[in-house]
């Protein structure tokens, strides 16, 4: 696996690309079926995230630390299904998050690949989202096949619409499951669903976690194999749910070191 270093930043950021060709969804009417995918927001920073059951929403975990390396408290913490310039289908709090086992950020060290590989975090809403709001997105569960992906984010210059690009490449997928894309990502578009067409529907494949220069100069984005990390992360959240509460409130699981905050760059 090649190598590579992230340098902690609040969100991710990406030179102009070459007049990537984006749907804006800049209409209402235009995000039927893609309600699922929200900002989540922090109170001083955002992301896009995708709600994945009723009250699951998948993100990168480094969504959910500030620039000083601490954790969001919980109760900070909203998701906005289909938000759509300071409206959303569902607005929802966050009661408790769980990260990847293994993830760890350091404030403005750099790290190594090997977090990127485990840059996910799964929020617990305090409130289911119905059905009638919107209908959670799958993660897809089984080997990677072929290249064709799409992403659909909140970005930079495009903040308070929804954005997809129909059209990207996975173009490695390196050993340690870290997966190597063409898309083109910028501020905000940490914890977006990267999606692949598995029997005609949309499947989550990864989610972006930063970007960085491929040896050859060009840019490239970087997330995870995911099923193992959220079906791990689905159970913590249960036996969590299960533990007896004391007292009120919202709770958040804290797993490993402080860790840095935002999206990253990445230098090979």
């Amino acid at each position: 696996m090649r190598r590579l270093a992230v340098w902690l930043l609040m969100v991710l950021a990406a030179p102009a690309a070459a007049q990537t060709a984006f749907d804006v969804m800049d209409r209402r009417g235009e995000l039927l079926g893609w309600e699922a995918v929200g900002r989540v927001d922090t109170g001083r920073s955002f992301c896009t995230g995708t709600l994945i059951a009723r009250d699951l929403v998948l993100t990168a975990a480094h969504c959910v630390f500030d620039r000083d390396g601490t954790e969001v408290p919980a109760e900070r913490l909203r998701f906005r299904a289909g938000y759509h310039r300071g409206t959303e289908i569902a607005a929802r709090g966050v009661r408790r998050f769980v990260v990847a086992e293994g993830y760890r950020g350091g404030g403005g060290r750099q790290l190594s690949g090997r977090m990127i590989a485990r840059d996910v975090a799964l929020l617990q809403l305090d409130r289911d989202i119905h059905a009638a709001e919107a209908d959670p997105l799958v993660v897809h569960d089984v080997p990677v096949a072929g290249s064709a992906v799409s992403v659909v984010s909140y970005g930079e210059g495009r903040a308070d619409v929804l954005s997809r690009q129909r059209r990207c490449d996975l173009t490695n997928q390196m050993a340690g499951g870290v997966l190597e894309f063409d898309c083109d990502v910028t501020f905000g578009s940490s914890g977006s669903p990267v999606l692949a067409k598995v029997d005609g529907r949309l499947r989550i494949l990864s989610v972006i976690s930063a970007i960085a220069p491929n040896p050859s100069g060009e840019q490239r984005a970087y997330g995870m194999v995911l099923p193992d990390h959220v079906a791990r992360l689905r159970s913590r959240l249960r036996r969590e749910e299960a533990q007896p509460q004391a007292g009120t409130g919202a709770r958040r699981v804290r797993v490993g070191e402080r860790s840095g905050t935002g999206a990253r760059f990445v230098r090979p």
